[in-house]
């Protein structure tokens, strides 16, 4: 796990040598073992590293191919990179290393290398004979990749603040981009907030050659609706056990100390548990737990950490603790987000316990229907709601928009919509803000949000898949890709600590996808991923009420936090980039408890300006 950076075009071989010197250093907290770099002309490569697998400098980059025609820098971690190895005979390798044997596998195969891959990455290679530039990213959109382009040079990093240290980037926010990140809490792929800047889109590689970048799809989420083979219950659990298992076995991969996430929940226990399984020592967990009673789940932690035998880290805080917190991981995010706190938090007490790799749970209930939305989904498509006349949905929905009640605000989005497609549905599961309060605060626009519309131009494939596997799709597209897994990245790498996720490891989300909704059906949380792991999870976990990593929000904003919040609504205002009045209404609305304005409708505006601040926008 690394940090990346890049330059194509530039004329000035010293200016290029001064550029990426800057990106590199403010890549640093991703990679603190090595800073390398590679410059020649018209092409500058950066790489800081965060040595997991083959320690020594040999392994580290930018790193040469034996022929010497290729050069890569590399960001992520490729687990079967002994499996690649074996298809690639006749190759002298100077390292263990799995970023040697991607350079020798596009040596051989070009692109179509990307398909024997099974990781999480993000990777640059440059052709020293033919002058091009190959850049990719991985299937699920775990690892980050971001670009700039302008008079034919092309500027790619890890993360947008090395884009901008590069001083090739005006400060300018992307106007679209912020509806998206108004409604969403968080700015969705292929955009930014940074105007101009844009990420390479999960499952895609890229050439720039000649002053042209050309994007390109290896692999798609939607490609194959096909049900699967196996045709019971027990041979589809079988299954998806043993898919599991091998996920979780190959992100065990690595030369340095691991651990793992553990909340107690159903899928962070189902790793830990399989960890447990494969691993001929105690595994470490790491938990965050609460002094207050109301939002501690050390009890269902302890329970999992005593059945498995595995060396618990249990820390304590109190709420408040939180707060202390609050400044470096908000000045740790790369990119303004309304989330990911937590996983600062327990990234930064793992790290600090001397771990740099562990294995999170994140993922499950995207893919094994986890939450109460896929009920209904299926509800909204099934049920009468769907066989109600257009204009009585409508307006029902028109009257509990007005509510001040924001379940019946939720609900009159819903019943609003123009269809029941997944694409009109789905965004409005994942409002923080209702579209129309976007277009008080940013102006009416005609465009659609950037999930809806990827969900449109996806609808004719995902139609073919069973219902629950549609918002599956839609939630690993949209709010997986372009929140949880953002931040996972973002709030981990602060802290130099590399997490792996193995519910998403394509060949399990492949498969999944593809069973049927009779097998998959949540008559409780997750039925299908519990049964396939039975009798690993004891029922206390299993039937225990969903807690998740709640904070008292709400009670903060009007009382400790309520000055800083205060004066960073008035910034934004102040701004002219959004309706300054409508939002200094919205703000004293929820100081007053009126409209049913909540915490979460303002918290990731008061994000966004302090990311314009510490980044001088």
């Amino acid at each position: 796990m690394c940090g990346i950076a890049g330059i194509v075009g530039l004329s000035s071989t010293d200016q290029a040598k001064e550029t990426i010197a800057e990106m590199n250093g403010r890549l640093r907290h991703r990679g603190p073992d090595a800073d390398g770099r590679f410059v020649s002309d018209g092409i500058a490569l950066g790489h800081l590293r965060l040595s997991i697998i083959d320690l020594s400098e040999a392994a580290n980059q930018p790193m040469r191919d034996l022929s010497n025609r290729f050069i890569i820098t590399f960001n992520g971690e490729i687990y079967n990179y002994l499996e690649v190895r074996a298809k690639l005979a006749g190759y002298e390798f100077r390292t263990n290393s799995d970023t040697e044997t991607i350079l020798a596998a596009y040596a051989k195969f070009g692109p179509d290398c990307l398909s024997l891959l099974n990781g999480m990455f993000a990777l640059a290679i440059w052709d020293t004979e033919r002058r091009e530039l190959f850049i990719a990213r991985d299937r699920l959109g775990v690892k980050p990749l971001y670009y700039f382009e302008r008079d034919g040079v092309l500027y790619f990093a890890s993360e947008i603040r090395a884009l901008l240290a590069s001083g090739a980037v005006p400060r300018k926010i992307d106007g679209r981009a912020l509806r998206d990140y108004l409604q969403f809490q968080s700015v969705y792929a292929p955009a930014t907030i940074v105007d101009g800047v844009r990420q390479l889109p999960a499952g895609s590689f890229a050439r720039f050659a000649d002053g042209r970048l050309e994007i390109a799809k290896y692999w798609s989420i939607d490609a194959d609706p096909a049900p699967v083979e196996e045709r019971t219950e027990a041979e589809v659990q079988a299954r998806i056990r043993e898919l599991l298992h091998r996920s979780v076995e190959r992100r065990l991969v690595s030369d340095v100390k691991l651990g793992a996430f553990l909340s107690g929940g159903i899928d962070s226990s189902a790793v830990v548990a399989l960890m447990s399984e494969i691993s001929p020592s105690p595994v470490s967990t790491f938990s965050v737990n609460f002094a207050e009673k109301e939002f501690d789940e050390s009890v269902h932690a302890e329970l999992i950490a005593s059945k498995f035998k595995t060396d618990h880290t249990s820390i304590r805080l109190g709420a408040a603790d939180f707060l202390d917190r609050l400044p470096d991981a908000l000045a740790a995010a790369d990119s303004p987000s309304g989330d990911g706190l937590n996983t600062y938090v327990v990234s930064k007490a793992t790290r600090e316990a001397g771990l740099k790799v562990a294995l999170s749970g994140v993922g499950g209930d995207e893919l094994f229907a986890g939450y109460p939305n896929f009920l209904n989904w299926l509800r909204f498509r099934k049920g009468p709601v769907s066989r109600a006349p257009r204009v009585l949905r409508k307006a029902a929905g028109a009257v509990l928009a007005q509510s001040a009640n924001s379940k019946y605000q939720r609900l009159g989005s819903l019943l609003s919509a123009s269809s029941t497609a997944i694409s009109e549905f789905y965004p409005r599961t994942r409002e923080v803000l209702s579209e129309h309060i976007v277009d008080e605060l940013a102006g009416t626009s005609d465009i659609s949000s950037t999930i809806k519309g990827d969900l449109e131009r996806r609808a004719e494939k995902i139609s073919g898949f069973p219902l629950l596997s549609q918002f599956s799709i839609a939630e690993l597209v949209g709010y997986t890709q372009n929140v949880l897994l953002k931040d996972a990245d973002q709030f981990s790498m602060a802290s130099a600590l590399e997490v792996r996720e193995p519910f998403f490891d394509y060949e399990l989300v492949e498969y999944v996808l593809r069973v049927p909704d009779t097998f998959k059906y949540p008559s409780y949380p997750k039925k299908l991923l519990v049964e396939s792991l039975a009798p690993l999870l004891p029922d206390s976990i299993v039937h225990r009420k969903k807690m998740g990593f709640v904070l008292p929000w709400e009670q903060w904003m009007r009382g400790e936090l309520r000055a800083f919040c205060g004066e960073r609504i008035g910034a934004i205002a102040g701004r002219g980039i959004v309706d300054g009045a409508r939002l200094n209404r919205l703000w004293s609305d929820f100081l007053e408890r009126r409209s049913g304005v909540l915490w979460s409708h303002l918290w990731h505006i008061v994000v966004l300006a302090e990311w314009l601040e510490q980044n001088d926008f």
